[in-house]
């Protein structure tokens, strides 16, 4: 989070320390409220009988599909579908979120982009889940850091695979099993393209006569 150090003072902390503070207040009330509207949205799906997959879900290389590329996150296939992708997702969009709004909306929006067209294209069966959001947040702050040049996002990377980075076999075809592996596989490479765009852009040097 370049800049923050600038904003130091002496009696501990002063603007820096509230301007983290803030991030983590305002991560904690967006997850927080975001997982609550996937609970919600559980709650409906189930009293309908799974209406809402059959006509939200992701359904691959179909004109109608397109549409659902910007649903097919917020379904899931059951309760416990939902409480798997519930932790990692408040986990990791709340580091992303640290960093500020602008960094997580665009690493949002790529993990949801990657993992919706990369279903689209090459997916099977009606696709529903936000583990491509969990896969692409996790995937951004796993190579932000080598992008940035920042050795204490780098050190997170570390300590974040270490206990996180098993998951990334759901990404493999051969590994995954009945969950989409193209979900989890798109997500994570919009992951890294949105790292890739918010990398800190180098001055650029003065031409020459």
């Amino acid at each position: 989070m370049a800049g923050l150090g600038s904003g130091l003072t002496g009696n501990g902390g002063g603007p820096a320390r509230q301007t983290i503070a803030a991030r983590a207040r305002g991560g904690l009330v967006v997850l927080g409220g975001f997982v609550a509207l996937l609970f919600a949205i559980e709650v409906v799906n189930t009293l309908m009988m799974g209406a809402l997959t059959r006509t939200f879900g992701l359904r691959p290389r179909s004109a109608d599909g397109l549409l659902d590329i910007f649903t097919f996150p917020l379904l899931h296939a059951n309760l416990n579908h939902l409480l798997s992708n519930s932790l990692p997702l408040v986990i990791f969009g709340f580091l992303v979120f640290l960093s500020g709004l602008r960094v997580f909306l665009t690493a949002l929006a790529f993990s949801w982009l990657g993992s919706g067209v990369t279903v689209w294209l090459i997916g099977n069966g009606v696709t529903v889940g936000a583990s491509g959001l969990v896969f692409g947040l996790f995937a951004f702050l796993l190579v932000r850091g080598f992008f940035n040049r920042s050795w204490r996002q780098i050190l997170l990377a570390v300590v974040l695979f270490m206990g996180y980075g098993s998951i990334l076999l759901g990404a493999l075809p051969f590994v995954a099993g009945y969950v989409s592996w193209q979900a989890h596989l798109g997500g994570a490479a919009g992951g890294v393209v949105a790292a890739l765009l918010l990398r800190p852009r180098l001055p650029a040097l003065p031409r020459q006569s």
